[in-house]
């Protein structure tokens, strides 16, 4: 079985995959950790972790009889990008609003799973009577948990999965199979990974940087109530007011604990190569997107920027909701006498969220010395 792992692998290395690892399918060794999150109610209101809970916690459960897990990962680009600078001599610059660095291209739900597809139908062949179950982060598995087991690397006090050489900005793809492989620790074939032990040691960088507290004080797990990127894209209400000078400049998502990630600094991170589907598409994704225009668009304008794009699941009052609390965090640091316009535009807005936001910033507006 040992050329049969080889060979696995190297079907998903033809498939593109930037990395590729095999791992033991078992039930999570941190189900109790993972139940309690979910009791305390730290997933928020992402009610599908909590409907399928005992499937992610149990690849067998996920297909029957499952001996292995195949994981891989893509790698997208680490940037340097995001908002021009505020000011043209006297002029101001439009105010934008950052996107993070996943979203740049397409979406990495398609990516991924028409790569995963076509490696599954590939070990098919290979493995005839053999069942295969493909999986991106749609479906209940803990791939991170599951890609660190296969030596993809750890997970990180940031709960990312971090690569000693790679870093972390990547995106992880599972197929959960009956067949039984040697795992990535027992092959020792050129090229192949083994678990990476967990060098966070005592670097508390991310949970010093985390503009919202979102990650516990000793790290390795995140209230996503309280996290810019769960705020930004799952969160389908009003956001709290003592939350929303953490926001910043974010329109949609946040890479703040990835950017200080020592793993992730440029002199250290030997770079993946990149898929050329993660280039990104449209060009304003990369370099923020302007936060007027933002609060005037249609549903068919928001349709058009994020075609083919993960954050089509942002809905249109979401996306709007977040450019009113950038805008917020513009004007209460410097005068842009066009946003706060666009701002008092929406106090009035059809859209509860919208109006109730706007509300909301307006009065930080007010209150601010600027």
């Amino acid at each position: 079985m040992r050329d049969t792992a080889a060979r696995v692998l190297e079907l998903a290395e033809r498939q593109g995959f930037a990395l590729a690892g095999i791992a033991p399918s078992q039930p999570s060794p941190r189900a109790d950790a993972v139940r309690a999150w979910v009791a305390d109610g730290r997933h928020g209101s992402m009610a599908y972790l909590e409907a399928n809970l005992d499937v992610r916690l149990d690849p067998d459960q996920l297909l029957p009889g499952a001996k292995s897990v195949i994981a891989v990962c893509d790698a997208y680009h680490p940037g340097p990008a995001g908002p021009e600078e505020a000011t043209e001599g006297s002029t101001p610059k439009p105010a934008r609003g950052k996107v993070a660095r996943y979203a740049w291209g397409d979406d990495y739900h398609k990516v991924l799973k028409q790569r995963l597809h076509a490696l599954a139908d590939g070990l098919t062949e290979l493995l005839p009577g053999e069942r295969f179950r493909s999986t991106v982060d749609t479906a209940p598995a803990l791939e991170r948990e599951l890609a660190a087991a296969a030596g993809l690397g750890w997970q990180g006090k940031n709960t990312m999965l971090i690569h000693p050489r790679h870093g972390s900005y990547t995106l992880l793809g599972l197929i959960v199979t009956t067949a039984a492989l040697p795992t990535s620790e027992d092959l020792d074939f050129p090229g192949a990974t083994v678990p990476a032990a967990d060098h966070c040691a005592n670097c508390t960088r991310c949970i010093d940087a985390c503009p919202t507290d979102a990650i516990a004080a000793e790290g390795y797990s995140i209230d996503a109530t309280r996290c810019v990127s769960y705020l930004t894209i799952e969160h389908r209400t009003p956001i709290d007011d003592a939350l929303l000078p953490g926001v910043g400049d974010w329109l949609a998502g946040c890479d703040i604990c990835q950017e200080v990630c020592p793993y992730n600094e440029a002199g250290r991170r030997n770079p993946l190569p990149v898929h050329p589907r993660y280039d990104p598409r449209p060009r304003e994704l990369s370099r923020g997107l302007e936060l007027s225009e933002v609060l005037s668009w249609t549903a068919e304008d928001r349709a058009r920027a994020f075609r083919g794009s993960a954050l089509k699941r942002i809905k249109l009052d979401m996306i709007r909701r977040n450019a009113l609390i950038v805008a917020g965090n513009v004007l209460a640091t410097r005068e842009h006498a066009a946003l706060r316009d666009a701002v008092r535009a929406c106090l009035e807005d059809e859209a509860d969220l919208v109006r109730e936001t706007a509300r909301q910033v307006w009065g930080r507006i007010e209150s601010s010395a600027v």
